[in-house]
């Protein structure tokens, strides 16, 4: 019995060691995880297995397999948002998988990479942009939320005081939380210009010498801080000069070594900078971002929007599809919507070759995404914030509530998580925000703010029915009106949309009939149709409530407009 004790302690000794060892290498076991996930050498089902063992209830509660695998599981998001893009300018629109859903004729462009993204991804037929007009849809957008209560009515300028509110939870500051890591490229014009510049353009911070000048009328720099909504990487390209724009960076690398603040003219064209630039954050060969960390773009190109001349064109594409060799004669094979006069779309070349050259460029950060293995998880969303009316009624630019104007595109593109196919649902900006958190997956944790519709549903399934939510509210300062899946309703006051003064009369209280009349002409009185102007009226009524819209709250044109039916 002595003999055997006597080698109680040497036993003790070594199973205490064996203990120890079995720790160490769990732990280090754990600590490879991240890594071996990263790089994709360990599919899901090997790492639970490698969990369980450590933990026996660890593929119940997912604490660590989940968290280890999450760079897979949360997909990139890039969402490409072309200013003045109207929806019919794309070349998959005249292919006879989509050319039943256009209401109207589409235009002649060609934008080869843009119908890839239709062609593999999902096409929502019917999206708008329900406040045709640069800075109130971006501030929707971004926040989710109507005018009344983002704080944008109108487009930010230096003599204006639209301004998002500085405290809104943002789509960027609410996946940052999610943690992505936020690049932003391009134009911004969601808050109002200060003349806290120099005469160069440098910001300086304060309106006293040798600050006291704008940068520019509409959109302007943006300092560091809560204007910025978590952007991590920053590149902001401004001014209506495609060719020669100002540029503000975080990154001195890519602005010829200048900080935060100081301007950077690179004198070439704006979409193709963003794009290199682009590349070079998905390199990501300086660390502008961190790898392990899904990444969220926002890519906000100028072009189309004008100005329409050469010294603002991607002449390549125009003398390659658009020139007087391809189209001799300024008519209808060029202008081809029939409610759309030749002369006033003078500029119609100009503006499809723009719409081609963002297409190149489009593709060139799509071709980047392919080389490093990660288009399959990177849902690509691309819409704008506004159409384009090219000769249209007689007009161009936007700012009015025809279908030319609001109608947009919208592709959202995902191979690893989205089946192709096409949708009739009605989309506005303020649906954009949640419709992406959902189809992510992080719908549980947006803000209590959120105003718009979750239509994720209907990118998700393919044989899901439309939502029947009541139509898409349409606004404008001085109008507004409801889209459904057959009509549109317009009540346009007589004053021009940036006047102020209220309680004018109406000019226009008209109903438009998409099967009937698909270019628009014929504006029908509500007295002609009488339950159909009730209904889309009550419908209104509704939207203006849901939206804390001011006609609601001034019960404004109450002789048309029936509020006293919904106030219970």
């Amino acid at each position: 019995m002595k003999s055997i004790l006597k080698f109680i302690p040497v036993l003790i000794v070594i199973f205490c060691s064996f203990y120890l060892y079995e720790i160490y290498n769990k732990n280090d076991l754990k600590s490879k995880l991240p890594a071996l996930a990263a790089h994709s050498t360990l599919d899901t089902r090997e790492a639970q297995k490698i969990n369980f063992s450590l933990n026996p209830n660890a593929v119940q509660s997912q604490n660590i397999s989940d968290t280890l695998s999450l760079q897979h599981k949360k997909p990139n998001i890039v969402i490409i948002y072309p200013d003045q893009l109207r929806r019919y300018s794309a070349g998959y629109w005249s292919q006879d998988k989509f050319i039943q859903d256009v209401i109207g004729k589409p235009d002649p462009v060609i934008t080869p990479n843009i119908d890839k993204l239709a062609n593999n991804g999902v096409v929502l037929t019917k999206a708008v942009a329900n406040y045709p007009l640069c800075s109130p849809s971006r501030a929707m957008l971004l926040s989710g939320m109507y005018p009344e209560q983002n704080g944008v009515w109108n487009n930010a300028r230096k003599d204006r005081n639209e301004d998002l509110n500085e405290d809104i939870i943002t789509i960027t500051n609410f996946f940052s939380e999610e943690n992505y890591d936020i690049g932003y490229f391009g134009k911004a014009h969601y808050i109002k210009p200060e003349p806290m510049f120099n005469a160069s353009g440098d910001y300086v911070g304060t309106e006293k010498a040798p600050g006291g000048y704008f940068v520019n009328d509409y959109d302007t720099y943006i300092p560091p801080g809560i204007d910025r909504h978590d952007i991590d990487y920053y590149y902001h390209v401004l001014k209506d000069d495609h060719k020669n724009p100002f540029v503000y960076s975080n990154d001195p690398q890519v602005v010829g070594g200048q900080k935060d603040g100081e301007v950077f003219q690179p004198k070439e064209f704006s979409t193709k900078v963003e794009s290199e630039v682009i590349i070079d954050y998905l390199k990501n060969n300086r660390q502008q971002r961190k790898e392990s960390n899904p990444f969220f773009i926002f890519w906000s190109i100028n072009p189309p929007h004008n100005p329409w001349d050469d010294e603002n064109t991607d002449m390549v594409e125009y003398h390659k599809y658009y020139d007087t060799d391809h189209y001799p004669k300024l008519d209808s094979s060029l202008v081809v919507r029939k409610n759309a006069d030749p002369e006033v779309a003078d500029y119609v070349r100009n503006y499809f070759a723009n719409v081609t050259s963002i297409d190149k460029y489009i593709g060139k950060v799509i071709k980047q995404l392919e080389a490093m293995n990660a288009l399959n998880n990177t849902l690509i969303i691309v819409t704008a914030d506004h159409g384009e009316m090219l000769g249209s009624h007689g007009l161009s630019g936007k700012n009015v509530l025809y279908s030319e104007s609001t109608a947009v595109p919208f592709i959202a593109h995902w191979p690893k998580g989205l089946s192709p196919h096409k949708t009739g649902v009605l989309l506005g900006s303020q649906d954009i925000f949640p419709t992406v958190a959902s189809l992510v997956g992080v719908k549980n944790n947006l803000p209590k703010t959120i105003e718009g519709n979750d239509l994720s549903a209907n990118i998700r399934n393919t044989s899901r029915l439309n939502d029947k939510h009541g139509g898409v509210l349409l606004l404008l300062g001085n109008s507004r009106g409801l889209l459904t899946e057959d009509y549109t309703l317009v009540l346009q006051e007589d004053k021009k949309p940036w006047e102020k003064e209220k309680q004018t009369s109406l000019e226009k209280s008209i109903i438009f009939d998409h099967e009937e009349d698909p270019y628009q002409l014929r504006e029908i009185p509500l007295k002609e149709r009488p339950k159909l102007a009730n209904k889309l009226l009550k419908k209104l009524a509704v939207k203006l409530k849901i939206s804390n819209d001011p006609w609601f709250q001034d019960k404004t044109h109450s002789e048309v407009i029936p509020y006293h039916k919904i106030e219970h």
